[in-house]
């Protein structure tokens, strides 16, 4: 395969365009001294976009009526227990992978 100079420029241009406002805000932002309850604050973000990222997938639409997704629900429920018993995001990260591998396995 041939790339000619436009296809590259093009494709630095959108790495650019994608790296810039992730990084731009990190290198700002780690020489300022932030209040403590906006780091609090801060510290739950993850969390949320997480859930929603999860609750997203869990929940389908069927019809004009939203739906448990039982695949996703067989998926999240191991998950979910691990992540309270361990408080570790490596095991639970790994339990969830396993769970979402075995259930597409079987389903």
């Amino acid at each position: 395969m041939k790339v000619d100079l436009t296809v590259f420029l093009i494709i630095v241009g959108c790495a650019l365009v994608t790296i810039i406002p992730r990084i731009l805000p990190f290198a700002i932002i780690r020489r300022l001294q932030l209040p403590k309850p906006f780091t609090k604050w801060l510290s739950y973000i993850p969390v949320c976009l997480l859930t929603a990222l999860v609750v997203q997938g869990a929940i389908r639409q069927t019809d004009s009526i939203p739906a448990i997704n039982g695949l996703h629900l067989l998926i999240m429920l191991p998950t979910l227990f691990i992540a309270m018993k361990t408080k570790s995001l490596l095991i639970t990260v790994i339990t969830g992978v396993l769970c979402a591998a075995l259930v597409r396995l079987i389903f």
